[in-house]
């Protein structure tokens, strides 16, 4: 793929704190705000993981693990205390999601388990609708929620790398060097995806719209953190790129035609354009090499291989939901909307 010549300027500074939305949000936010100490405790995280505050507040814990945010001592990062408070909210996390998704059956074969779950999967298309049906400001929406992930994109898979070995692990660095650009800043994927926000009247700034995303986005992210975090999670970790990878090719093409479709800038089409083009191989190199690699060197896995693949699947269709659910009531599918023109950060 060839360099950009023209490309969004990298913006590499963290992003300023969000606003509270409830207590366990409040509780981190306050925290980061002083200096790293051991804190003497912290609200209740109850049972509940689908509000704004809970999936917030353990957004806020694990971008301590990324970009961090302006003005916070970077010593929050591995705080034994705030560790605990974020481990309270994964186990909830994590056993909400599993009861999302059904319990794995034996297979012999992991790649064709993966297709086979892909092909039985079933709801609504978020890409159909917005390549037939969005208008201009819900295409704009749906950059503003991909944005969380995007602008970080491959970051939360790369963790695995150090986890495995042999095939599995060729198979994910292969795929992870396409997804950085093959080392050239420009042809990064999130490079791309900033171009793309640029390209729709929208700021590329990382972290410039969380105020605005619900707790429906910001699972999506999350979700592929808590497994990149934890070693014991290497195979839903495993799981989840596969079946990213797996289903990306149509709908990347769908998303490219709603693009073109309402008029934004040929700079703007790049990253989908590229995902339709490299997905082309890296489906079959996540199932047959990287997923079915790890099957055969630690067959103990399969059935966490087959957890992420379903988690993933099981998230992002309450993240479909969501958008879909919004727009046919009229509604903005985003905390608060964006404004009409501009970037809408204000």
């Amino acid at each position: 793929m060839s360099v950009l010549a023209v490309h969004a300027p990298s913006n590499h500074a963290p992003p300023r704190p969000p606003v509270p939305r409830g207590p366990l949000s409040a509780f981190v936010i306050a925290a980061l705000r002083t200096p790293c100490r051991r804190l003497p405790g912290h609200p209740p995280v109850g049972e509940s993981w689908t509000t704004d505050d809970f999936q917030l507040a353990l957004y806020l814990c694990y971008e301590l693990h990324y970009r961090s945010f302006a003005g916070v001592d970077e010593r929050w990062e591995w705080e034994p205390s705030l560790l605990g408070f974020r481990r309270d909210l994964e186990d909830v996390f994590e056993q909400g999601v599993r009861d999302l998704v059904p319990r794995p059956g034996s297979t012999s074969d992991i790649a064709t388990a993966l297709w086979d779950m892909i092909a039985a999967a079933s709801g609504p298309s978020l890409s159909t609708f917005v390549a037939e049906r969005a208008t201009g400001a819900q295409l704009r929406e749906f950059l503003v929620h991909r944005s969380a992930y995007q602008l970080k994109e491959a970051d939360p898979h790369t963790w695995a790398i150090p986890r495995l070995a042999g095939e599995a692990k060729a198979a994910m660095v292969h795929i992870q060097a396409d997804e950085y650009g093959n080392g050239v800043e420009a042809a990064m994927h999130a490079s791309l995806f900033a171009e793309t926000l640029v390209a729709a009247d929208l700021d590329p700034a990382y972290g410039a719209y969380l105020d605005r995303l619900p707790a429906s986005t910001l699972a999506t992210v999350n979700l592929v953190t808590l497994f990149g975090l934890h070693r014991r999670l290497r195979g839903a970790l495993v799981g989840h790129l596969a079946i990213f990878e797996m289903t990306s090719i149509g709908p990347m093409g769908r998303y490219a035609r709603a693009l073109r479709r309402l008029g934004v800038p040929a700079r703007g089409w790049r990253f989908y354009d590229v995902h339709v083009e490299d997905d082309a191989e890296h489906q079959f190199v996540a199932a047959a090499r990287m997923a079915a690699g790890l099957d055969a060197a630690e067959p103990g896995l399969v059935d966490d291989i087959l957890f992420g693949a379903e988690a993933i699947m099981a998230i992002e269709g309450r993240f479909t939901r969501h958008l879909l659910d919004s727009w046919e009531s009229g509604r903005s599918s985003l905390l608060y909307p964006l404004s009409p023109t501009g970037t809408g950060t204000s």
